[in-house]
């Protein structure tokens, strides 16, 4: 474990980073299971989309977690699609979460998720994302690989930023340069997940180092050992979580930070709130 350093909290500290921090609610993977999921990330995403989709219970349900992150001091927020998933979220949906979050002062980063149903669901996610105030699809699409041309022209046309999330598959940068490219257009960058560079036995640092000059989004998450996914609070796993930090103020990344923790079997949000303090002050040293 990391020990955690108390730091004044002094704004005026040379070199002090002033990235958005954002909480990304995929983090609640498990939270509709009432934290006991034991059939996979999948098992969590479907039980999440049943109990978002319908509209009658929507704003309560979409209100009660933004309740929870306002609680945790975020003023930032990414949307996993599960929570806002542009296969079922019409214009009502849409309507209430605008509502709920402008209630809040939320302010969405990105909508992130899996992007896999082809141009019509890029265009669909690129409208959601709109929708709620978003610039960014952060995470897959396939559909990319097949169709690069025509995503491209879908992303222009509704001035969105598709940013890739490495994901298992990735077990180096030069397997995030084969999915994005090495210099891919302006609209097309790459969304870090230090977690699953973690998992993979990959230097996170050194990873962020060498995607700087793409990287439109971090996904500041740590991992308990390399050869599995089990997340933790920052600073308590094997990724060198302040090198990190220490990386992205060397190549001079000004994008947001999501911090992210998706464990199973509890409730990560008081392991979140130390993450986010730990980072705060890692970013002020």
């Amino acid at each position: 474990m990391i020990p955690l350093i108390r730091l004044p909290m002094n704004p005026t500290t040379p070199n002090a980073m002033e990235n958005a921090i954002s909480f990304i609610t995929a983090n609640f993977v498990a939270r509709e299971l009432d934290y006991h999921m034991t059939g996979g990330w999948m098992e969590g995403d479907e039980a999440t989309n049943a109990a978002f989709k319908p509209l009658e219970t929507f704003a309560g349900k979409f209100g009660g977690i933004l309740d929870e992150v306002k609680a945790l001091g975020f003023d930032r927020i990414d949307i996993w699609t599960a929570h806002l998933n542009p296969a079922w979220a019409g214009e009502e949906h849409l309507a209430i979460a605008r509502k709920l979050l402008e209630e809040r002062g939320l302010k969405v980063m990105s909508l992130a998720g899996g992007f896999g149903d082809g141009l019509d669901g890029l265009a669909a996610s690129c409208r959601t994302a709109k929708a709620v105030g978003a610039e960014m699809l952060a995470g897959g699409l396939p559909v990319y690989g097949e169709q690069p041309e025509e995503v491209l022209a879908v992303l222009r046309d509704h001035d969105i930023t598709w940013a890739f999330e490495n994901h298992p598959d990735e077990k180096s940068v030069a397997d995030v340069h084969k999915v994005v490219g090495a210099n891919p257009p302006a609209n097309v960058g790459v969304a870090c997940d230090t977690g699953w560079f973690g998992t993979n036995g990959v230097d996170a640092a050194a990873a962020l180092r060498e995607l700087a000059p793409i990287c439109r989004q971090i996904h500041l998450k740590d991992v308990r050992e390399a050869g599995r996914h089990r997340t933790c609070a920052l600073g308590e796993g094997v990724v060198d979580i302040p090198a990190c930090v220490e990386a992205l103020r060397e190549t001079g990344y000004t994008g947001p930070i999501a911090i992210e923790h998706e464990p199973e079997s509890y409730n990560p949000v008081e392991e979140i709130r130390l993450s986010r303090q730990r980072l705060q002050e890692w970013m002020r040293s």
